[in-house]
C-alpha cells in the first residue's frame, strides 16, 4: 500500500495480476482489487485486504444477477475493461479508477492522491469532485436534492418527529447518482454495516463513501440518461411488484383505532359523506398487551367478523406487527422461538432481550432463513380470517434507547454476523418473510406489505412511508424529497403520514397536504395517540369539501395511476419522479424554491405550496404546460407566479401529453361507468402511454391474463392511435371517450375509422367547486371549470384503430 500518513493506507502499486474469465485481479503489496461485469452499464468493485476473503454474499441483489465474461486489455501502466457501454481505466502504480462512457467522456474518477484507503478497519473510497458535479438519490435522506456539500450516514434509526435535516433515518440505501458535464452515473455500494456518504462536506477537494467494516464493494453504473441508470440499478436489486389495486386508493390510521366499533364507524362515515376510501389500519391496540399474532378479545372478540363486515363496505383491514416477542410464559409465539433457537443471540448463545412495547422481548433472526419461513407461516390464520395488508413497524430494529448491543450474533443465511453488520437489512428480511408468507398463504391474491426500514432491494417486498413525521409545513416539503429520493433510489412505492403524525395539523396545512398527497403513491392519513382526530371531517366542513374533491380525483385517475404502476415494475421508473429524472441538467429543478416539485408519471407536473401562503413562485420546466384546471397554457423553461387559494393544489399537464381517467367510485372495488376518459393535450411533440388493466387482485397476469395497449398521441398529424391490445383479459371500458384540451370545438372533425363522429361540446370540472362558507368574504371562483371543451366517443375494444381529428 501506499502509506501517506501512519494512519491512512491507501491502494498502492500493481505487483501482481490475475485474470478468469469473469474476473481481473490486481494485487498490491497488502491488499487487492477484483473488478468484474455484471451487465453492459454495471462494473463491479470489491477491494479488501490480503488477509481478507472477496465477499459476494448480498441480500440486496438478485440471485439472477451474476458476473459475465470479462473483456481486459492489458497496455503500458494501466488495465482497460471494457463493455459496450463503459470504459473502465485502472492505472496499475497506484492503482486508481476512471470510468467513461462508450462515448469516451469523463463520468467518475478516483481522487489520485488517495484512491481506495485503509484507517483500521474502516475502508474508504475518495472520488474526485467535479466541477459543476451534483449528486441525487441516496434513499430515505433529507436536506436538498442536490446533496452536494452533506455528508450522510446509513445506519437505519428510530426517529420520532424527523425534521427536514435529521439523519440517520429509518432505512438504508446507499446509492446515489452523479451527475456533471451532462453526464450521468450511480454508484451502490452494497455493505451493510454502518456506512458514510460525503459529498463535499467541508472540503472542494473530493467526496468519498466509507465502509463501518467489511469489503468495499460497490457497482459503478454508467447510462445515457438517470432513467437508464434506475433501470439498471432495480435489475440488479429488483423491481417493484405489481400491488394490489386497492392498494392504491386512499387510507385512514390513526394510533389507534379501538374497539372494534370504532373502526365500523370509522367505515361507515367515509361512505356517508361520500368520501372515497378502501384501507382502514389497526395500531398495536388491537393485540392482547401487545403481543404479536394476538387479539385483545374485549376490544376485537371477533376479528373474522369485523374483517368481513368491512369487506362487505369495500375496505381491507391492515394490521400492525412489530419484531418483538414478549418474553411471557404461556405466550405461544415465544415458546415456539425459545424451542427452535430462533432469537437473536449474545455470543455466549443465550437469546438477547430489549425493551419495546409489550416489555421485554426476544428478536426473530430473520436473517435464519428457517426463522423467515416460521415467521412466514404465522401469517396462514391471518390469511384465513381475511387480512391481505400488513404493516411492519419497529424493524430497524428499534428498542428502548435505541441500540442492540453491536455483539449480538445473527445467522446471516448460515455465515455468522455481528448486530453491526446485521441492523440494517433486518428490516429487509422481516419483510421478506412477511411478503413471502402472505403471498403463500392468501393463494394467489396478492398482498400489500408496508414497512419502516428496510436496506436496498426493499422495494422487492414492500411499500414504505416516512415514518414519523410531524404536522408543519417544513415537513410536508421534506416528506415530497424524501419520496422522490426514495424513488431515485428503486422505491416506488412509497408515501408519507398526511398531515402529520406527531402534532397536530391546523386545517391550512390539512387541506394542503390531502390534496398534494392525491398525487403521492401510497397515500394515507395518520396520527398518532392523544392528538385530534385527523379523518378528512375532522378539521371542518371546508377541509371536508376540499378533501372530498382531491380524494375523488386520486380515484378518477386510477386508470393512469394503474398504468404507470404496471410500467415501474418493468421499468424501474417511480411514480412520484424527481425533475432530476426527465431535467437532470436544468440547474432550476436543484433550486430550493423548485425542489419539491415532481412529475406523478409522465404527464403531471405537480407544485407542493405552504399553507400560509395565497400566491406562490412555480417553475415549469421545459416544454409546455396547461394548467389541469382550468386549460390555461404556459411556455415552460419559466419561473410563474400562481394564486393558489386553499382548494386549488397547483398541477400541470404536459403539452402533448394521455390523461387517463374513470368515473369516481366508493372503493376500487366498484366498478365505475364503463367509459375510460382520455384526455389528450395539444402540442408541438406527441407522445406514447401505455395503458394497463389486469382484475386488481391476482397473479393471473403473469399467465397472461391482462390488458394492455399503447396510445399514441401524434399532434403534428391530429391523430389517436390505439394500437392493438396484448393478454386475454377483457377490459371493463366498453367505450372511450377522447378529450381535447387546447383545440378549440369550431375547429374540430372527428374521425374513427374513417367515419365521422359526433362532437360534443361542455363545460368540464375535474374537482367541484368548494361551498362559499364565508358570505362576506369575496372570492373567486376556483371552481375549476374547462369551459367549451369538446369530446368525442369512440369504441374502446377495438384494436389497431386510428382516430384523426
Amino acid at each position: 500500500m501506499a502509506n501517506l500518513t501512519s494512519l491512512n493506507q491507501s491502494l498502492g502499486a500493481q505487483v501482481r495480476a490475475e485474470q478468469t474469465e469473469t474476473s481481473l485481479i490486481l494485487h498490491t503489496e497488502e491488499a487487492k482489487i477484483r473488478i468484474q461485469v455484471f451487465h453492459p452499464l454495471v462494473i463491479q468493485v470489491q477491494a479488501v485486504k490480503q488477509n481478507q476473503a472477496w465477499d459476494d454474499f448480498s441480500y440486496a441483489v438478485l440471485d439472477t444477477c451474476q458476473a459475465q465474461e470479462i473483456q481486459v486489455e492489458e497496455q503500458e501502466g494501466h488495465w482497460y475493461v471494457k463493455t459496450a457501454a463503459l470504459h473502465l481505466e485502472i492505472q496499475k502504480s497506484p492503482i486508481r479508477l476512471r470510468f467513461f462512457n462508450q462515448n469516451g467522456n469523463l463520468l467518475n474518477e478516483d481522487e489520485p492522491a488517495f484512491g481506495i484507503s485503509w484507517l483500521g478497519q474502516e475502508t474508504w473510497n475518495y472520488k474526485k469532485l467535479q466541477e459543476g458535479e451534483r449528486f441525487v438519490g441516496l434513499g430515505e435522506k433529507t436536506g436538498n436534492l442536490d446533496r452536494r456539500g452533506s455528508t450522510y450516514i446509513h445506519w437505519n434509526t428510530d426517529q420520532f418527529a424527523h425534521g427536514p435535516e435529521s439523519d440517520p433515518l429509518y432505512s438504508s440505501i446507499p446509492f446515489y447518482m452523479g451527475l456533471w458535464n451532462g453526464n450521468a452515473y450511480g454508484i451502490f455500494l452494497d455493505n451493510s454495516y454502518p456506512t458514510r456518504f460525503d459529498f463535499g462536506a467541508s472540503n472542494n477537494r473530493f467526496s468519498f463513501f466509507q465502509t463501518g467494516d467489511g469489503p468495499l464493494r460497490y457497482y459503478f453504473i454508467g447510462g445515457e440518461s438517470v432513467s437508464q441508470i434506475l433501470g439498471a440499478y432495480t435489475d440488479l436489486t429488483g423491481k417493484t411488484p405489481l400491488p394490489p389495486l386497492w392498494s392504491l386508493g386512499f387510507q385512514q390510521c390513526r394510533y389507534s383505532y379501538y374497539p372494534d366499533t370504532e373502526i365500523q364507524q370509522i367505515a361507515h362515515s367515509f361512505r356517508k359523506k361520500d368520501i372515497p376510501a378502501d384501507v382502514l389500519y389497526l395500531d398495536i391496540h388491537y393485540m392482547d398487551a401487545y403481543k404479536v399474532f394476538t387479539w385483545d378479545d374485549k376490544r376485537f372478540p371477533n376479528p373474522e367478523g369485523l374483517i368481513k363486515n368491512l369487506r362487505e363496505e369495500g375496505f381491507r383491514l391492515v394490521m400492525i406487527y412489530d419484531p418483538g416477542i414478549k418474553v411471557e410464559e404461556g405466550y405461544e409465539v415465544y415458546h415456539e422461538g425459545l424451542e427452535k433457537n430462533y432469537f437473536v443471540k449474545y455470543p455466549d448463545g443465550e437469546p438477547y432481550q430489549g425493551q419495546v412495547w409489550p416489555g421485554w422481548c426476544h428478536f426473530p433472526d430473520y436473517t435464519n432463513p428457517a426463522v423467515r419461513e416460521w415467521w412466514a407461516d404465522k401469517h396462514e390464520e391471518l390469511a384465513k380470517i381475511g387480512l391481505e395488508g400488513f404493516w411492519n413497524d419497529m424493524n430497524e430494529p428499534a428498542v428502548w434507547n435505541k441500540s442492540f448491543p453491536d455483539f449480538t450474533e445473527f445467522d446471516f443465511d448460515g455465515r455468522k454476523a455481528s448486530h453491526k453488520e446485521a441492523h440494517n437489512v433486518y428490516g429487509l428480511e422481516m419483510i421478506r418473510s412477511t411478503f413471502e408468507g402472505a403471498k403463500k398463504h392468501l393463494k394467489g391474491k396478492r398482498p400489500f406489505v408496508l414497512t419502516r426500514a428496510g436496506y436496498a432491494g426493499l422495494q422487492r417486498f414492500s411499500a414504505k412511508w416516512t415514518g414519523d413525521n410531524v404536522s408543519h409545513d417544513a415537513a410536508m416539503f421534506s416528506d415530497v424529497r424524501l419520496i422522490n429520493s426514495l424513488g431515485l433510489s428503486g422505491v416506488s412505492f412509497a408515501g408519507a403520514d398526511v398531515g402529520g403524525f406527531v402534532g397536530e395539523s391546523t386545517p391550512a396545512l390539512f387541506q394542503r397536504w390531502v390534496a398534494l398527497g392525491a398525487f403521492t403513491p401510497f397515500y394515507r392519513c395518520h396520527t398518532m395517540i392523544n392528538t385530534r382526530d385527523a379523518e378528512p371531517w375532522a378539521f371542518g366542513e371546508e377541509t371536508e369539501e376540499i378533501s372530498r374533491n382531491y380524494i375523488k380525483l386520486r380515484y378518477r385517475m386510477l386508470p393512469y395511476l394503474y398504468a404507470i404502476f404496471e410500467d415501474s415494475t418493468r421499468t424501474g421508473i417511480p411514480i412520484s419522479r424527481s425533475l432530476a429524472i426527465d431535467y437532470t441538467f436544468d440547474d432550476n429543478v436543484y433550486f430550493y424554491l423548485f425542489q419539491n416539485e415532481f412529475l406523478f408519471g409522465p404527464n403531471l407536473l405537480v407544485c407542493p405550496v405552504s399553507s400560509s401562503q395565497d400566491i406562490h413562485k412555480l417553475y415549469l420546466p421545459e416544454g409546455a404546460w396547461y394548467d389541469l384546471y382550468n386549460d390555461h397554457p404556459y411556455e415552460g423553461s419559466q419561473a410563474i407566479l400562481m394564486e393558489t387559494p386553499k382548494d386549488k393544489q397547483p398541477v400541470f399537464v404536459k403539452a402533448g401529453g394521455i390523461l387517463l381517467m374513470q368515473e369516481t367510485v366508493a372503493h376500487t372495488s366498484q366498478k365505475p361507468q364503463p367509459i375510460l376518459e382520455v384526455h389528450v393535450y395539444a402540442g408541438p411533440e406527441g407522445s406514447v402511454f401505455g395503458y394497463y388493466e389486469d382484475d386488481g387482485e391476482t397473479y393471473n397476469f403473469e399467465q397472461g391474463d391482462f390488458y394492455r395497449r399503447k396510445l399514441v398521441f401524434e399532434p403534428q398529424n391530429r391523430q389517436l392511435h390505439f394500437e392493438a391490445k396484448e393478454g386475454t383479459y377483457a377490459s371493463h371500458f366498453e367505450q372511450a371517450q377522447i378529450f381535447f384540451h387546447g383545440y378549440p370545438a369550431e375547429e374540430l372533425s372527428v374521425r374513427y375509422q374513417d367515419q365521422d363522429v359526433e362532437i360534443h361540446v361542455d363545460d368540464y370540472r375535474f374537482v367541484e367547486p368548494i361551498s362559499n362558507f364565508d358570505p362576506f368574504e369575496k372570492r373567486e371562483d376556483y371552481s375549476k371549470t374547462i369551459r367549451n371543451l369538446a369530446s368525442a366517443f369512440v369504441p374502446w375494444t377495438k384494436e389497431g384503430v386510428m382516430v384523426h381529428f
